[in-house]
């Protein structure tokens, strides 16, 4: 059984990585044929060599979405092969029944969990910050919206609003702008820098070319503005730079652990994180797909099939990959929307499809 297990995880893993390649290759063309429209421009340092950089640094990221449908590609066609070549019907006659071909297939889908886990959480995250640093040494800086990311704290009685506008190549802020309210909703002060840097020995943040606007309620009710104008100052403050990081980057770029972090800190701050909810248990429930579609996969081995007809289902295949790849964004557009529970949200797809792999499974092979 150990020889027949080996097999069967070095055909799978053999399909698997060459489905992998294939996909990669393909948005690597298509994302270094967008990103040439930005070589070559009037006023931009941005090299050829600088975009294959960024494309490549962007593989891990598709890596970690393709996963799941490439597993499931590879697993059909190497399932669907055993069977037409009947090598397949030889392992049952040696012993290999459903439930041990299932636990079979589940084990290799444990590994491609794993490794699904392991590339979303720490490879793609560091690719993607690094590929946003070289865009920017290129571009110029790199920001998000039209007005740049918008953070909240609150000190004490007061809330503080924060705006970056941009991040340089070298990971100095630009454009800082800081917004004081008192504990009744007014406006206390307003600081705005030219730049910003986090400070290594404490809690702050290093400001320079520094305009402050300091507004004093005085008793008799009059308002006295007091303007200030410094070289530098240190503003207190617990925003991270990982904290700034999540709101540039996409949340589906970040690790698991940063955007666990990030979500309490808007929770400790009123903000609505519902957004942040939903892709943090998709990073979670995300990987686990990988189990749903070697289960889907272990039917194929139970059909019959004539000359030539494995490209049909196979092509069944990649139909249902991408199916569930829009499933799980549609369900993640809808959720945000309709304020639906996050987890549950994340975890939809994956349950449609278990289902969908068990009732193929208990239809297919224990009924016949």
């Amino acid at each position: 059984m150990k020889t027949i297990r080996r097999f069967i995880y070095r055909e799978v893993i053999v399909s698997v990585a060459f489905v992998t390649l294939a996909f990669l290759a393909l948005f690597f063309f298509f994302d270094l044929v967008d990103e040439l429209r930005w070589t070559g421009r009037a006023g931009l340092n941005y090299q050829l060599s600088q975009a294959l950089l960024f494309v490549a640094l962007g593989l891990p990221q598709h890596l970690y979405e393709l996963l799941p449908i490439t597993v499931l590609i590879g697993t059909i066609f190497v399932m669907a092969r055993l069977a037409q070549s009947s090598e397949f019907t030889i392992m049952r006659t040696s012993g290999l029944g459903p439930w041990r071909a299932l636990s079979t297939l589940l084990l290799l889908g444990c590994a491609f969990v794993a490794m699904t886990f392991a590339i979303g959480d720490y490879l793609a995250p560091t690719s993607e910050r690094a590929a946003a640093l070289v865009r920017a040494r290129g571009l110029g800086q790199i920001s998000t919206g039209a007005t740049g990311a918008w953070l909240k704290e609150r000190q004490g009685d007061h809330s503080f609003a924060v705006n970056v506008r941009a991040i340089d190549p070298n990971g100095h802020m630009r454009g800082v702008r800081v917004f004081e309210f008192d504990e009744r909703g007014r406006v206390a002060s307003t600081t705005t820098a030219e730049q910003a840097r986090f400070a290594t020995d404490a809690e702050a943040w290093d400001l320079q070319q520094v305009q402050r606007t300091v507004f004093d309620q005085q008793p008799n009710g009059d308002m006295r503005v007091a303007r200030l104008q410094e070289p530098s100052m240190q503003w207190p403050t617990r925003i991270s730079a990982d904290m700034v990081a999540a709101s540039v980057l996409k949340p589906d770029k970040m690790a698991t652990i940063d955007l666990f972090h990030y979500i309490r800190h808007l929770e400790a701050n009123g903000q609505a994180a519902q957004r942040y909810e939903i892709e943090f248990w998709r990073k979670v429930f995300y990987p686990l797909s990988c189990l749903v579609m070697v289960v889907l996969s272990l039917p194929f081995a139970y059909l019959h099939f004539r000359s030539g007809g494995i490209a049909g289902y196979v092509f069944g295949g990649v139909m249902a990959g991408i199916s569930f790849f829009l499933l799980n964004n549609v369900f993640g557009f809808a959720g945000n929307l309709q304020n639906w529970s996050p987890w549950l949200t994340a975890a939809a797809p994956g349950l449609i499809y278990s289902v969908l792999s068990l009732a193929a499974f208990g239809w297919l092979v224990l009924r016949r």
